[in-house]
């Protein structure tokens, strides 16, 4: 990073906002990767935090859900945490259920530049990811998302999908997205189109991918890779009955499964001997598993907004075989750092994992070359310069936003 820009971080004050889940997920890494970064660059980082695991009673549900559109304690908790200490930006990356778009208005009055990260597509969709009995659903993308009520996305249930819908409608027609956030944070440039097809306004949308610390250790190959490895959640939408089924024709192939979730007792009872569920793991277990594996494979039946564990498995020197679909399709640079298969077919991910499990120089040739795509785009220091600049171009847009008021 230039000298000129490590003074601009300096002198900048960032607030970071986020909703954690109850299971660490992705999107909590990534809060906790970026704050870190920001903090080694020199920015006054401030992060700020609540938890669904405060959601435990009927009662803290009822509150949570009734929150949902507005909450105005968390703003009104915003708007003084701004004003007092007169951060430049307000970086926001979950803020469903407890936050709530209330406090994007909130940091835009107290004069903040607004930044929001979109790790998945709650502005636009009740269950977040475009996907409806197993299959990709685009209904509310560019419509009404009383869809959402009709079938009930979020949790099953209608009455729940009502209050996120009505969030959803509430903040869309009141401005929110269009007049209090400056910037917006697409991972991909497939997600990038979603959200402008779903009516946010182009120029504000950044594409910056997140990014992988590598630790050296963690590409030094042992003398021979074997195997295919699966990291996830254990639900419908990450396909993993399709890889079950698929290894029924590869009994001679060991298949071990990483992660947890509502899926994992009925996959356990379904799978073969060559397959190994290690559970949820700690990222230094999922380091190891992939510097032993020959193969990641991501069977996503939903649009990924980007797939972190993709970039995992590149900085690990590890191929990836992965579903022809939303961000999957862009990171996966096809007979280069890994291959597609079409979505949900069990038939063709079979076929193409033999063939390749056939041919070991080839599966090795797409680790080394899985290896350079993450140095030259998915490194620390890249992902600084380009997350620096978003905070900067947000900054001069909430500024003539000052000078130039409605």
């Amino acid at each position: 990073m230039s000298v000129t820009a490590v003074r601009r971080c300096n002198r900048m004050k960032v607030l970071l906002l986020h909703n954690s889940y109850q299971q660490r997920g992705g999107e909590d890494a990534v809060v906790k990767a970026e704050a870190t970064l920001l903090r080694e660059a020199g920015v006054s980082l401030d992060v700020d935090l609540v938890s669904n695991h405060q959601i435990q009673s009927v009662g803290d549900k009822l509150r949570a859900g009734l929150g949902v559109v507005a909450n105005r304690d968390q703003a009104e908790r915003v708007r003084r945490l701004v004003a007092d200490r007169g951060y430049d930006v307000v970086h926001i990356h979950n803020f469903f259920p407890l936050l709530s778009p209330a406090v994007h208005e909130a940091a835009h009055e107290a004069g903040a530049a607004v930044v929001q990260t979109l790790h998945n597509f709650r502005l636009v969709c009740a269950g977040a990811l475009l996907l409806r009995n197993g299959a990709v659903c685009e209904k509310c993308l560019g419509g009404s998302s009383a869809w959402g009520v009709v079938h009930g996305c979020y949790r099953n249930s209608r009455i729940q999908s009502l209050a996120v819908a009505a969030m959803i409608e509430t903040s869309r027609r009141g401005g929110v997205w269009k007049e209090r956030v400056n910037r917006f944070i697409a991972l991909t440039e497939f997600g990038r189109q979603k959200f402008i097809d779903a009516g946010l306004t182009a120029d504000k949308i950044a594409v910056k991918p997140n990014f992988k610390v590598r630790h050296e250790h963690a590409v030094k190959a042992v003398p021979l890779r074997s195997g295919a490895l699966f990291v996830g959640r254990l639900s419908a939408e990450k396909g993993v009955d399709v890889l079950l089924d698929a290894w029924k024709r590869l009994p001679d192939i060991p298949l071990t499964i990483i992660g947890d979730g509502p899926a994992r007792g009925s996959l356990q009872k379904s799978a073969l001997p060559n397959v190994s569920f290690l559970g949820a793991a700690e990222p230094a277990q999922v380091q190891t598993e992939m510097k032993r594996a020959a193969l990641l494979v991501m069977p996503s039946v939903c649009y990924e907004t980007f797939g972190m564990t993709i970039i995992e498995a590149y900085s690990a020197g590890l191929p990836v075989l992965a579903s022809d679909l939303g961000a999957m399709a862009e990171i996966v640079e096809p007979r280069r750092t890994g291959w597609l298969f079409a979505p949900g077919d069990a038939d063709e991910l079979a076929r193409t994992a033999r063939s390749l499990f056939n041919d070991p120089a080839r599966l090795e040739q797409a680790g080394s070359n899985a290896l350079l795509n993450y140095e030259r785009n998915y490194t620390p220091e890249i992902n600084l310069r380009q997350l620096l600049d978003i905070y900067e171009k947000a900054t001069e847009d909430r500024r003539l936003q000052a000078a130039c008021p409605d």
